[in-house]
């Protein structure tokens, strides 16, 4: 059997956030808390996340009394504790004795400033005061709990975001572009310098992020994630100290662009990430939402192949920050609440469990409301997801088996973002284009795996990379011996555009991948909203596509080249009849390359041929209705766990075979045929 994230836990975790410091001097409220915990199910907390000022209320005077007592009540009780550094909200004494802890950020045509002291997240990563003065709680907790009966994870500050550009945060710069380029003159040639004569003739030139240099902004956003991730390494030092076995972890956020959690992955055990869905805002809405979500789940638990992920922070309620917060419609949180675990997730975590009296957060949903009882509709909504994760027990520790991988790179993302043009219609939208491609797979129950352009592709059946503007060094190369022993290959409009420090490629776009894609990109016609072209199906194409399709705004004129066989062409403009899609035989393998944004029908038709043409093994064979997915997780000892969520708000009805099978949920009822899903229900196959 797959093994549990801590052995010591072997259980699906189902807690969240919890600040018993901000109650400590209210009598009785802890007592209710572990009252309230198993009548919900509540078998974890995880504590200490914004708690510095009451860890360290002076410097170095270490309060840690209130924090002994919910570790021993959790101990006693045999709950897991997250136990989190405070590193994310540095207390008001530090700011105010060593104001350089504070970062410094402005607008470029403003002069410096350090940040009042406020809000969270406002630390210079590269200060030696404030890295010592994290070192020091982070090792005082490591030799206060490191072997406690309680502690199951260390959870590294809360959601790593933001930058500093203080004098020493623009020096450290400058010493990680010196590594990294060894020279002025090999800086000058990636960045392209003569460009508006910003050749730099110092390296202390380099003092401002000048956007006109579209290289050095991609430098300095990888540089942030360097030092974020030099950050996190060094706290995880310090918690592993005095307890070397407790794995370590730190929550992430799928859709922040600020840093490539590619390079903060390796630090860490396994990846956690904070998740809230808005399905009750939009209760129409029955794919592109859910699918995106999915795509968010896959793409974190990939970071880390081979574990499971923990779903660190979800809301059982209304958040306090969507435009509206409307409520969750009955059975809607337990709805996204198991769609973390069928993608992979061995936990359900909240923020919070105990709403707040007062803060920017005390409107944000909770377990326990303001009422304070188990009498509300969300306090039982949890308690019900309490049962089911108890229930799903089997489940733990298994993975998820995919066979396809599509690739969202950060870095791309960047470089995409950082260049003036081609179109900021376009390059604003490229995680939007990496879910439309996703979603087919997503709707037949296929697994698949989220990667970046470092990642290896051996193991894979099918590869899609839409829209990846920028190659790292070796990507293509990869690509060649992927499609030459057999894999298929998907590439779209604007790939290859540009190398590693954003100069584009010389001789032809998709660059080094144009001989494995059997395609010359002439040029590209970026149509108006209200503007499309359409997609006209060759005879006898290798995928069977039949009729004509729409596309989107962006229409690439490419040639084929080497053997490349169109097999759809544009219908209308000066380039109708030049291809839309060409598939390039290589070795063993096929390429195909779709040169427009293809509207919804096309991409459904286009990845479902796909799919059937490598034999692409669905979680569930069978055709589901809309709104409906399956997912599938497996564990080393032969188990299949087959998830089936209805995400729309009426029932659906969907064939699971005739193979009967146990749903894990509900009373564990065999279950064959057609069943009929209430709305927003979820079912939970286990077959061996």
């Amino acid at each position: 059997m797959n093994a549990p994230l801590n052995p010591k836990f072997p259980f699906l975790l189902h807690g969240g956030d919890y600040n018993p410091d901000q109650w400590r001097h209210v009598p009785g409220v802890l007592d209710e808390d572990f009252r309230l915990f198993p009548l919900a199910g509540i078998n974890s907390v995880s504590v200490g996340i914004f708690s510095w000022t009451a860890l360290e209320p002076e410097e170095g005077r270490y309060e840690f009394g209130w924090l002994d007592d919910v570790m021993d009540r959790c101990a006693a009780r045999g709950m897991a504790v997250v136990l989190a550094t405070p590193s994310g909200a540095r207390p008001a004494w530090m700011a105010r004795k060593y104001p350089e802890v504070l970062r410094m950020n402005w607008p470029e045509s403003v002069a410096p400033a350090r940040n009042l002291w406020s809000g969270r997240h406002n630390h210079c990563p590269t200060s030696p005061v404030y890295r010592e003065k994290v070192r020091r709680i982070d090792e005082a907790l490591s030799a206060r709990y490191g072997k406690h009966p309680a502690l199951a994870f260390w959870h590294l500050s809360n959601e790593y975001s933001g930058e500093c550009r203080c004098p020493r945060c623009l020096a450290a710069f400058r010493d990680w572009l010196r590594k990294k380029y060894g020279s002025l003159d090999a800086l000058n040639a990636a960045w392209w310098t003569g460009f508006w004569s910003h050749g730099y003739t110092d390296w202390d030139q380099i003092e401002r992020i000048d956007p006109c240099l579209d290289g050095l902004v991609l430098d300095w956003k990888r540089f942030v994630s360097d030092i974020t991730a030099d950050f996190v390494r060094m706290e995880a030092g310090a918690v592993r100290r005095h307890a070397p076995g407790v794995p370590v972890t730190t929550n992430l956020m799928a859709h922040y662009d600020g840093l490539d959690y590619a390079r903060i992955a390796p630090e860490i055990d396994f990846v956690s990430w904070d998740c809230y869905p808005q399905y009750h805002e939009r209760p129409g809405e029955t794919e592109a939402l859910p699918a995106r979500f999915g795509l968010s789940h896959d793409y974190m638990r990939s970071l880390k192949p081979g574990k499971p992920f923990l779903l660190m922070e979800s809301c059982p309620g209304p958040t306090n920050w969507y435009h509206h917060n409307r409520l969750l419609r009955p059975g809607q949180h337990r709805l996204k609440s198991l769609q973390a675990v069928a993608h992979g997730s061995d936990s359900v975590q909240y923020f919070q469990i105990r709403k707040g009296r007062g803060g920017a957060e005390k409107f944000h949903g909770a377990v326990i409301d303001h009422e304070g009882t188990e009498r509300t509709r969300m306090f039982r909504e949890v308690a019900r997801v309490g049962r089911d994760l108890k229930a799903l027990q089997p489940v733990l520790g298994s993975l998820v088996p995919a066979r396809v991988a599509v690739v969202f790179d950060r870095e791309s993302d960047w470089a995409q973002k950082a260049s003036a043009g081609p179109s900021d219609a376009v390059k604003q939208h490229y995680f939007d284009t990496v879910a439309r491609h996703y979603r087919p797979y997503w709707k037949r129950g296929i697994p698949v795996d989220v990667v970046n352009g470092d990642a290896p592709l051996e193991g894979y059946d099918l590869v899609i990379a839409p829209n990846l503007f920028m190659l790292r060094d070796g990507f293509a190369e990869r690509v060649g011996r992927f499609v030459e022993a057999g894999g298929t290959f998907v590439a779209t409009w604007l790939t290859g555009v540009v190398g590693p420090t954003n100069l584009c490629f010389r001789g032809g776009f998709p660059g080094p991948l144009r001989k494995v894609l059997g395609v010359w990109a002439e040029e590209t016609d970026y149509l108006y909203d209200d503007e499309r072209n359409s997609i006209e199906c060759a005879a006898g194409n290798a995928l069977g596509l039949q009729g004509s399709f729409g596309t989107g705004t962006v229409c690439e004129i490419v040639h084929p080249e080497g053997g490349a066989q169109v097999a759809a062409t544009y219908g209308r403009d000066f380039y109708a009849g030049s291809p839309a899609l060409a598939v390039n035989r290589f070795g063993k393998g096929e390429a195909w390359y779709l040169a427009t944004w293809g509207d919804d029908a096309f991409l459904d038709a286009f990845h479902a041929a796909l799919a059937a043409r490598r034999g692409l093994r669905r979680a569930l064979e069978a055709d589901l209705p809309d709104g409906v997915c399956a997912n599938v997780r497996e564990n080393d000892a032969g188990g299949r766990f087959v998830f089936v969520t209805n995400f729309a708000g009426e029932p659906r009805a969907v064939d699971l075979g005739p193979a009967p099978r146990k749903n894990l949920l509900d009373g564990g009822a065999v279950l064959s045929g057609t069943v009929t899903l209430p709305p927003f229900g979820v079912l939970a196959l286990a077959e061996s």
